[in-house]
């Protein structure tokens, strides 16, 4: 299924190659999966000498995935196709007061929204994810903390939601969604060594290998925003010193706007605006040329791009990808900051060069990547999460 997902169209006679398997096996196993409705034949062939080959793709209509962003003050929720195909969207207000039970209960009604409003069949969506910005407890399907969710960290989303949805439900942290789903919807080889950097509130990273995400011993692997960059540097909540993110985040960068006298003023940025509202003005502004908006973000760049050869060289990437709503609208100054900075100091340059894409779709990316984490764990098993049973 993932030689199929990342090299498709392909034919038997390929995957007998790519595998080593024999061709009566490939050609049973490709049976069974036609026959289940997951992959079928394009009814375009390849001409040889002996009988024209056809060729397999995944069916795009096999199964869906919910994936639902939690953000501060909003939920994102994004259903894809099963080859990551975005088919439908909606973004709602997060409960105000927050409280375990309502969290749930709107999770639940967003989901019912969506798939009911894109009329899918119960049996065809293969389960939920909620994204969140983590640390996450991924065996028990919780968040450790979430932003202005007082009390939230109690609540036990996998068990609260499976029973009322009837479909498997995951957990999971923003950052490790982006990294899957934008490996999935790229159809990367899984013989790619294939990193994410994701900003929004935060800054996180993922890296896939083998075709699988890494995790760690907890599922919380990739926290590149809480390595030290500046000794004895500023305090932050992860109890360390001197974090990238207190640095390079949004949230920072807009906090030494707010402190630059007549900018925000200038730059139309209200006191009650939030983080995200305001860095998005912050980075439009830099775009446009405003030297002293330009000269923030491109601190954030130099200091991310530091990041990102740390990650090129603790990992030997070879394919570097920018995800997440701080990207959204200035991605192309920290695309630009980080080539140039791997080209010079990647520790594998004169080996092979680091691709670095900004993602296509920066803002729902980890929503998306919730959606993709299902569909691997469900359609091409030992690469993805394990799903539980169907209620």
């Amino acid at each position: 299924m993932d030689l199929i997902r990342s090299s498709g169209p392909i034919s038997r006679v390929e995957l007998v190659n790519a595998t080593g398997l024999t061709q009566p096996t490939i050609s049973n196993i490709v049976r069974r999966l036609i026959d289940d409705g997951v992959v079928r034949e394009t009814g375009d062939t390849v001409a040889t000498r002996g009988k024209p080959r056809a060729m397999l793709v995944i069916n795009s209509r096999a199964a869906y995935g919910v994936g639902i962003h939690v953000g501060a003050d909003t939920l994102t929720c994004v259903v894809t196709d099963t080859r990551g195909g975005t088919v439908g969207r909606q973004l709602v207000a997060a409960p105000a007061d927050g409280r375990p039970e309502s969290v749930a209960a709107r999770l639940a009604t967003l989901y019912h929204e969506v798939t009911h409003g894109l009329g899918l069949p119960a049996q065809s969506v293969a389960g939920m994810a909620v994204v969140g910005p983590g640390p996450v407890d991924v065996t028990r399907g919780r968040f450790l903390a979430l932003p202005g969710r007082q009390g939230s960290a109690g609540l036990d989303l996998t068990h609260a939601l499976t029973g009322r949805l009837g479909v498997p439900v995951l957990v999971d942290s923003d950052a490790a969604a982006a990294t899957v789903g934008e490996f999935w919807g790229r159809q990367v080889s899984r013989e790619r060594t294939f990193g994410c950097l994701y900003m929004n509130s935060g800054i996180g990273s993922g890296v896939v290998l083998d075709g699988a995400l890494h995790r760690g011993a907890s599922s919380n692997a990739g926290k590149l925003g809480h390595v030290p960059v500046v000794r004895d540097g500023e305090p932050c909540h992860c109890g360390s010193r001197g974090c990238l993110e207190q640095y390079a985040a949004p949230r920072v960068l807009v906090a030494r706007a707010r402190a630059v006298r007549g900018l925000t003023r200038r730059l139309r940025i209200r006191g009650e605006d939030d983080d995200a509202r305001a860095f998005d003005v912050l980075a439009r502004a830099a775009i446009y040329g405003d030297e002293q908006a330009r000269a923030l973000l491109d601190e954030s760049a130099a200091m991310l791009a530091e990041g990102a050869v740390l990650l090129a060289n603790m990992w030997d990437i070879d394919t570097l990808v920018l995800a997440g709503p701080g990207f959204a609208v200035a991605g192309s100054i920290y695309v630009t900051e980080i080539r140039r900075r791997l080209a010079e100091r990647a520790f594998a340059r004169d080996v092979h060069d680091v691709r670095v894409d900004l993602s296509s779709n920066p803002r729902d990316s980890a929503a998306i990547g919730g959606a993709a984490l299902v569909l691997q764990g469900s359609v091409a098993p030992g690469h993805g999460p394990e799903l539980a049973a169907r209620v």
